[in-house]
């Protein structure tokens, strides 16, 4: 049975996340060490007995997703034994330090790296995302490319029926109301920093391929499924130039599941906070057998 291991992004943090494997496993205590050093603050304290508030922010969110993914993958041992491997958005960072792509510190460092970018960037062109549930993606696309004097654009397609946009706020604004006149079921705003996964987020992009560049990438365990084109990977050099291109390019989430059930996928088990790409993967092949780590 072949299984493909799925690490979340943006969202799906929660107060207390971690907190058992740190408690519990020496290994992880470690690492969770290691990561305050490098953060250069305790963001323990804040998983673990923060409020939702702290862990909002950008520069907690991203690093905190990612430490309990990796430090949840690295308790399992041997019985972390992938077959192929995905993340979404932010989870591509930790689906790559699982596999072994990159150094869980090189990758630690890239993530602070890449919330700082798009803090910077969110802070100089006010921008989000909204959800647009209920309409063929062609539709989506279409209504977005007519919206010519604002940044608007397919930003997450996350499940059939259900993608993201993501632009300036004005581009967001006449999308929604042009969406919703085209028979979408829901068009929301997101609760989000900026437009990620768009043009806005340039000037990030360009940030974050400087530290990229400069970190090492190996041969991975086994491929990894990336979100700017939805297939997988092992050329050390192709995986780097496709996370330079994550930031301002979509992410093929819903092809991504169906190219690796086409590969052979036969469960589909999540590897830290939440459960939200269970639910994903279920609306592509509602009978897939899915499960958290």
């Amino acid at each position: 049975m072949k299984k493909a291991y799925l690490f979340p992004g943006q969202g799906a943090q929660f107060v207390g996340m971690g907190k058992e494997l740190y408690d519990n496993n020496a290994k992880c205590k470690e690492m969770f060490e290691t990561a305050n050093d490098i953060i250069g603050f305790r963001i323990t304290d804040m998983m673990f007995s923060g409020t939702a508030e702290d862990l909002k922010q950008t520069k907690v969110t991203q690093p905190a997703i990612f430490l309990h993914s990796t430090i949840l993958a690295a308790s399992m041992g041997d019985d972390f034994c992938p077959d192929m491997v995905a993340g979404h958005s932010l989870g591509e960072f930790s689906a790559l330090v699982a596999a072994g792509a990159m150094k869980f510190e090189d990758g630690l460092r890239l993530v602070i790296a890449r919330a700082n970018a798009m803090q910077k960037a969110c802070e100089l062109q006010p921008s989000t995302m909204a959800a647009i549930l209920g309409l063929d993606d062609s539709v989506v696309e279409e209504v977005c490319a007519t919206i010519t004097d604002e940044v608007v654009v397919p930003a997450n397609y996350n499940s059939p029926g259900q993608l993201v946009i993501s632009g300036t706020m004005e581009g967001i604004k006449k999308a929604c109301e042009l969406l919703k006149a085209a028979g979408a079921k829901r068009a929301l705003p997101l609760n989000v920093g900026g437009a990620f996964h768009s043009p806005v987020m340039e000037p990030a992009r360009v940030e974050l391929s400087q530290a990229i560049e400069r970190t090492a990438f190996v041969e991975p365990r086994c491929p990894v499924y990336q979100n700017v084109t939805a297939t997988p990977f092992t050329d050390p050099e192709a995986i780097q130039k496709n996370l330079i291109a994550q930031l301002t390019a979509p992410v093929r989430w819903t092809k991504t599941v169906q190219n690796m059930i086409a590969d052979g996928a036969e469960k589909f088990i999540e590897v830290g906070p939440g459960t939200v790409l269970q639910g994903l993967v279920k609306k592509v092949k509602s009978d897939a057998d899915c499960m958290s780590a």
